[in-house]
């Protein structure tokens, strides 16, 4: 197929047109910056500069297309409200796709915007679920939790250099899954009719809490955690200060994100009808423990093998 992928420098965008090219589809990416892509085109992909603010910019990428995989989100860097990002770059998206009788429509959602629509970024994926629901596109929307390659950042590293783990409030438990088999969800869609018009959990294996990553962190890099809590009020407190000032609004939307996962809740949901409908096997999804392991074995091997060269190289300015 031809297949639009928008939000493909994202860090799961990447994987999806990445994916979708070595499954044999034709896949243009729309980017804001050509430049900053180039990594896209070396792996086979056309590019196309076009933003969601700007429709003729999306009516010119979506020439000749058959689908469209959106995995397209606001940035911390963007500057305004994700109301004005987000929202009505998928009215234009969407109005695009009608017109251009784009009918396949693949679309990225998290998991439980509607019991969190107080967050912005959640009501908006919760509306652009409506709207597809509502819309004449063959649609399927597929809801994630969270990566394991945040995982890296707000854990792993912060371990591995003996600096301080944050977390906030009474952290949820999160069904954490793989950017990479997030892409397999979402390219197996584009043929698989068994997913047209429905809504699927697309998570993890297991639902981590704080304290059972931070564990597994210690065991691999052989050092202890330090954890700091967060109290919920602070969060809420620095969200209504930055709010006050038009150029951190995003600064707010993304504090406010801090309810979804330091409610409690577990951000997790039953796979089986998914693995089924998508026809992917659930022996194959990479589970968290493994990931961390994999990761601390490559960061630990690379820097014995710096400490050899430093050690070599300092032999040899030896006088003897």
């Amino acid at each position: 197929m031809h297949v639009l992928v928008v939000g493909a420098t994202g860090t799961l965008g990447r994987q999806i047109a990445r994916r979708a090219r070595d499954e044999g589809h034709q896949v243009r990416c729309m980017v804001r910056s050509p430049r900053k892509a180039s990594f896209l085109q070396e792996w086979g992909c056309e590019l196309t500069r076009g933003d969601l603010l700007e429709i003729d910019s999306i009516e010119y990428a979506l020439e000749g297309m058959d689908a469209v995989i959106d995995a397209a989100t606001a940035r911390p860097t963007d500057q305004g409200s994700v109301y004005i990002t987000d929202w009505e770059g998928k009215l234009n998206l969407l109005r695009a796709c009608e017109h251009h009788n784009v009918k396949r429509f693949i679309f990225l959602s998290l998991l439980g915007a509607k019991r969190h629509r107080s967050v912005p970024l959640m009501d908006i994926k919760y509306c652009t679920e409506k709207l597809l629901t509502n819309s004449g596109l063959d649609y399927t929307i597929i809801q994630g939790a969270a990566f394991m390659q945040g995982v890296i950042g707000q854990f792993a590293i912060p371990v591995l250099e003996s600096q301080t783990v944050w977390v906030s409030g009474n952290p949820a438990p999160i069904a954490y899954m793989n950017t990479q088999d997030m892409a397999r969800f979402a390219v197996a869609a584009l043929n698989r009719q068994e997913t047209i018009c429905k809504s699927f959990p697309v998570v993890g294996p297991k639902a981590w809490n704080t304290g059972e990553i931070t564990q597994l962190c210690e065991l691999y890099s052989g050092k202890p955690a330090r954890v700091f809590r967060v109290r919920p009020f602070l969060i809420r407190l620095m969200q209504n200060t930055v709010s006050f000032f038009e150029p951190a609004l995003n600064i707010a939307e993304r504090l406010a994100f801090a309810e979804v996962n330091s409610g409690g809740i577990a951000l997790n949901a039953p796979m089986q009808d998914s693995y089924e409908a998508f026809g992917i096997d659930s022996g194959t999804i990479t589970k968290l423990d493994d990931y961390l392991k994999e990761y601390y074995d490559t960061i630990l091997r690379r820097l014995k093998e710096m400490e050899a060269d430093l050690d070599k190289d300092a032999k040899k300015k030896l006088p003897f």
